[in-house]
């Protein structure tokens, strides 16, 4: 897991190397447990995430970043 702090309601996450990495996709249970995209309170909070890298099925050279798991700490 990693930390980092969520930024906008596009899944949007500054890590603390400083990375900022935009998810496309996030498991359902995590957005079921924090509506990110509805809910502006999240905005600037840490959390302790995993994530992956998928490979596009339509584009066969491009990945797309998505949430496995997110917990708020």
């Amino acid at each position: 897991m990693k930390t980092a702090v969520f930024k906008n309601n596009f899944y949007s996450f500054l890590f603390e190397d400083g990375l900022l990495i935009d998810f496309e996709e996030i498991h359902p249970k995590a957005l079921y447990k924090y509506n990110l995209k509805e809910d502006d309170s999240f905005i600037d909070k840490s959390f302790k995430l995993t994530f992956s890298e998928v490979l596009d099925s339509k584009e066969n050279d491009v990945f797309i970043y998505r949430i496995d798991s997110l917990k708020l700490i």
